[in-house]
């Protein structure tokens, strides 16, 4: 969904519960979920009967709510709709993690979870108390009973999102090694000056 047609559909949108108390829960929440950070090939009006099969839930700041490689529990997707949270990634080798995302409002954390259960890729921290919404597999199935051409359109919302991501990845790989192999050149460069200068000091002594 283009921005304009966005803003066609609904007005304004401001970006949580507390900036705009007067819009019921669902209502924010189907907003939220039509955004770039979540499924904005999905329409408002879908979002609207995607969100009837979504559960609240309080998530008190500093607590855990998703492990990376946790292998049960892991099938649902999360919409925050209030509060920000970290995402951290481990680094190899037990060094510890890093900070790799701050998320706020109309972010999708799990979209992978609920279509197949597998462990999670990250690390996601309440830093502040959240206010989210839950869509867990067997809403998900619960959905595609009772109206399958919106659980079909949400099922392809998703898997665009997931598309998207794998190729921002890949376009990130390319960088990655495009910038090793001139660092790699680089360094053959300085290592043959090295063997030239070591050459030349020896054929002076």
């Amino acid at each position: 969904m283009s921005p304009s047609r966005l803003k066609e559909e609904e007005p304004e949108m401001r970006s949580s519960l507390s900036e705009q108390p007067d819009l019921p829960p669902e209502e924010l929440a189907a907003r939220l979920l039509v955004t770039p950070s979540a499924l904005d090939e999905l329409r408002l009006t879908d979002a609207k009967r995607v969100v009837k099969y979504m559960r609240p839930q309080l998530i008190e700041a500093g607590t855990v709510f998703i492990h990376e490689g946790e292998l049960t529990g892991n099938d649902y997707m999360v919409l925050i709709l209030e509060g920000d949270i970290s995402v951290e990634s481990e680094l190899p080798g037990n060094d510890g993690s890093i900070v790799v995302n701050i998320m706020g409002p109309g972010h999708l954390i799990g979209e992978m979870g609920v279509l197949d259960g597998s462990p999670r890729s990250a690390t996601c921290t309440a830093i502040t108390d959240i206010a989210a919404a839950v869509l867990s597999r067997s809403d998900l199935r619960r959905l595609l009973k009772a109206e399958p051409a919106v659980g079909a359109r949400l099922l392809l919302a998703i898997s665009k999102r997931m598309a998207d991501r794998l190729r921002e990845t890949t376009r990130k790989l390319r960088t990655f090694a495009q910038m090793n192999k001139a660092l790699q050149q680089e360094l053959d460069v300085i290592a043959r000056s090295r063997r030239s200068t070591g050459r030349a000091a020896d054929d002076g002594s």
